[in-house]
């Protein structure tokens, strides 16, 4: 009887054992190909283009293919051979035009298809139910009169006439989301947003603006007066000693500035850092809780001075030449060195820590894209993501950041922009802007 040596066995057993596994990773393979779609297409409206990815990483792709079924007619939107045999991946635009494929609103099936290489011919199929939806929303407004300060606050309710994925008000090229709320006990939308502070009558565009599943988008014109309001301006002598005194600071955060003379410093942090500061709070602005979190007027800082008013326009002015302008977008307010600094009112902390020239800084969400600021503080006594009830003592006043002396920079944001804190401050105002809209009959 003949034997074979051990080594002779072991090496046919790894022969086996190496072919098994290029064989069912490859040629023999049991897994699908993968189909990833970037976006809902559960509703198309008068056009819809999406991106299908379909992925084998074994044997590779044999084909692909896409169609729309409606009333036993089927078109084909995509149809692929992937004749080299190792195509491992392949993304496929898709575009639907309703209109010139002569569908109808209505139910349709999207059918999407992928076929791999291996000796079975594994198949992934989708069949995605989707409705042809040519009708734009209506929009019903609630609130048809709006008087608004420029660099004021405006609250409006409405509802549409079908459900929508995304609403709310656009004031020249700036939007403030819509939010769905409850009034009388029944569903409607609430947006507030903000005016710009140049904003004048009959020269602002203002509209409300609504997009269903499908992509179809409707607009309304809010009907608005917007009031004449003037604005401060000063001129403001930046000290030798202030450059040397502030300056270093910011040279300490940015590596870039250091090396810098201190008039240079402050030429960069009036003009890129202000920017990048403001854009990373607008960034912030973009994630707010979907309900009102604040009640009643905004507190002001108790027994504090009023050292700057929104909306200011200040020039810098070293040894007699303009080195850079600014627009104050907030109310510095000083008391004693180290004041306590309370929360304005109830909301989550969506920021603490340091930011440019705001120093020691912290933001709260009041809900509904409404935001309020703490800048220059000296310390810092809560944590991002921290409830916080109106009156909680949630900072010091310091002199951090972009500051002269000791006080407070507050600020007020909705939908990302800067408004003016004061309205906030007035319980008639809020009366009659805000609560008497909120009592409208639906």
């Amino acid at each position: 009887m003949k034997t074979y040596k051990p080594h002779i066995i072991g090496a046919l057993i790894i022969l086996i054992a190496g072919f098994g596994f290029w064989f069912f990773n490859s040629w023999g393979e049991l897994e699908k190909p993968a189909i990833q779609i970037d976006q809902d297409i559960t509703a198309i409206g008068r056009s819809k283009t999406f991106n299908i990815t379909f992925t084998d990483r074994k044997s590779g792709l044999r084909n692909s293919s896409v169609n729309i079924a409606q009333d036993n007619q089927t078109q084909v939107l995509s149809s692929l051979n992937y004749t080299d045999s190792v195509t491992k991946e392949s993304n496929v635009s898709v575009t639907i035009d309703p209109a010139a494929m002569k569908l109808h609103e209505g139910p349709a099936t999207i059918n999407i298809s992928a076929t791999d290489n291996s000796l079975w011919k594994n198949e992934t199929t989708l069949a995605i139910q989707a409705n042809i939806d040519f009708v734009p929303p209506q929009i019903f407004l609630l609130t048809s009169t709006n008087n608004i300060n420029p660099g004021g606050t405006c609250v409006i309710l409405y509802r549409t006439s079908k459900p929508v994925v995304a609403s709310g008000v656009k004031v020249e090229n700036n939007f403030s989301p819509g939010y769905a709320t409850m009034v009388s006990d029944k569903p409607c939308l609430i947006s507030y947003f903000s005016i710009p502070a140049d904003a004048r009558h009959g020269g602002t565009t203002i509209k409300v603006i609504a997009r269903d599943q499908a992509g179809n988008e409707s607009s309304v014109a809010l009907p608005t007066l917007i009031r004449k309001k003037k604005f401060r301006s000063d001129k403001m002598t930046l000290s030798e000693n202030f450059l040397q005194q502030k300056m270093p600071e910011f040279q300490s955060h940015n590596p870039a500035l250091q090396g810098k003379t201190p008039i240079e410093t402050f030429m960069y942090v009036n003009t890129k850092l202000r920017e990048e500061n403001d854009a990373a709070i607008r960034e912030i602005c973009k994630t707010s809780n979907p309900r009102q979190l604040w009640e009643g007027t905004f507190l002001r800082m108790k027994d504090a001075a009023p050292m700057a008013l929104f909306g200011d326009k200040r020039k810098y002015q070293s040894q007699g030449k303009v080195v850079g302008e600014s627009v104050h977008m907030g109310v510095d307010l000083a008391s004693t060195a180290n004041a306590p600094v309370e929360a304005a009112n109830n909301g989550i902390v969506a920021y603490a820590g340091y930011l440019g020239i705001y120093g020691n800084f912290v933001m709260i969400d009041h809900g509904f894209g409404f935001f309020t600021i703490y800048g220059h503080l000296n310390s810092i006594d809560v944590k991002k993501g921290q409830e916080v009830k109106k009156g909680d003592v949630i900072a010091h006043t310091g002199s951090t950041g972009l500051a002269g002396g000791d006080h407070l920079h507050f600020g007020m944001l909705i939908g990302g922009q800067f408004v003016n804190p004061q309205e906030w401050w007035d319980a008639h105002w809020i009366a009659d802007n805000v609560t008497k809209k909120m009592a409208v009959s639906l």
